[in-house]
């Protein structure tokens, strides 16, 4: 169900400190915390002893103490002091995963440790540039499987129905779609030629009248995507073309960690290539963003209750071609590590 071996976003790096917080990941309960000079640990939030998850208990230093009988970890998983004991018992001991600082977020590898490559997180284009603004996202969780929402960042074409006080224009409902489908995951693109601006991206236009429009859904495996919005005065834009200067691009960070197999925590954020120290305008991209979102919440939250409960087989069509292949090679991709880690097992 999950592809155990990748980065997934735990939590914002604000909402995790001095204090123990939990979070499932996977169908895996965490425990998160920071130790006393900041650095970021994840430990299995569940006591040997008896199971009592570790984020009841309480910090001492560097370590956790277990709220139960005291049974104290370090950021390691190696259990330190068991009151009473003359021995530490050897399997006295929690799972600890890698967990990194990125972009604002707190990632844990969520497979083998010793596969965890800090470089195998998810790259954000113009991070750090001065000349792009940052509107800083949000999380919600979606009471949905997190594939449902791989399906609905890879489709472009819901934009016409679902977001239409929003990000839709009139070229949404029938401009063909492009899908291209790489070793890293999948990509469903258009370009709209002589359309009108959709209502949520208008007034950030730096130019009059109609425009070429670029709808770029990309997700990558196993859950994480960016969503790529290109307005550029109508009839220069266009695949392989030079973009005017005026040119507006917004890019959209989207990262999916399943919970269990009908929740997922939802994060998110933008960047754009003008009015980078503008808080008025990242404000006001934040809140519309959380609006168009929460109408996505609605329908797929919907989407899995129908699934739930259906009494007759689901319709697929030409638009779910991008969503097909990126499920399609997910599924072999789990397939083949759950395989990997049978045969180590038998060894």
């Amino acid at each position: 169900m999950f592809l155990k071996n990748a980065w997934y976003v735990a939590a914002w790096d604000h909402e995790v400190g001095r204090t123990l917080k939990p979070v499932t990941m996977l169908g895996q309960n965490l425990v998160l915390y920071r130790t006393q000079d900041g650095r970021a640990a994840a430990l299995e939030d569940a006591c040997p002893h008896r199971k009592l998850p570790l984020s009841m208990g309480r910090i001492k230093g560097d370590e956790v103490e277990c709220g139960y009988h005291g049974l104290t970890f370090d950021t390691t998983g190696t259990c330190t002091r068991v009151p009473g004991a003359e021995k530490i018992p050897h399997v006295a001991c929690v799972r600890s995963y890698p967990i990194e600082e990125r972009y604002g977020l707190l990632w844990v590898w969520m497979g083998d440790a010793a596969e965890a490559d800090p470089a195998k997180i998810f790259q954000v284009e113009n991070w750090g540039d001065p000349a792009w603004g940052v509107n800083r996202g949000e999380s919600m969780t979606l009471h949905c499987n997190y594939l449902y929402m791989t399906d609905n960042l890879l489709d472009p074409s819901h934009v016409a129905w679902v977001h239409q006080s929003s990000f839709a224009s009139s070229a949404c409902e029938e401009t063909p779609l492009e899908t291209t489908v790489k070793e890293d995951g999948v990509t469903v693109w258009r370009w709209m030629i002589d359309s009108e601006p959709a209502p949520f991206y208008a007034p950030f236009l730096q130019f009059e009248g109609n425009a070429d429009r670029k709808q770029h859904y990309e997700v990558r495996y196993p859950s994480n995507a960016i969503i790529k919005a290109i307005f550029a005065p109508a009839h220069t834009g266009g695949e392989g073309k030079e973009l005017p200067e005026n040119t507006f691009l917004m890019d959209s960070y989207n990262f999916m960690t399943p919970v269990d197999d009908k929740r997922t925590k939802y994060y998110w954020f933008q960047m754009r290539n003008f009015a980078p120290n503008d808080p008025e305008v990242s404000a006001s991209f934040a809140k519309s963003v959380r609006g168009a979102f929460e109408e996505d919440r609605v329908v797929l939250e919907a989407v899995q209750k129908g699934i739930d409960e259906m009494t007759t087989p689901n319709l697929d069509l030409k638009i779910d071609v991008g969503p097909l292949r990126f499920r399609r090679k997910l599924a072999q991709m789990i397939a083949a590590e759950e395989a990997a880690a049978t045969k180590v097992a038998a060894e």
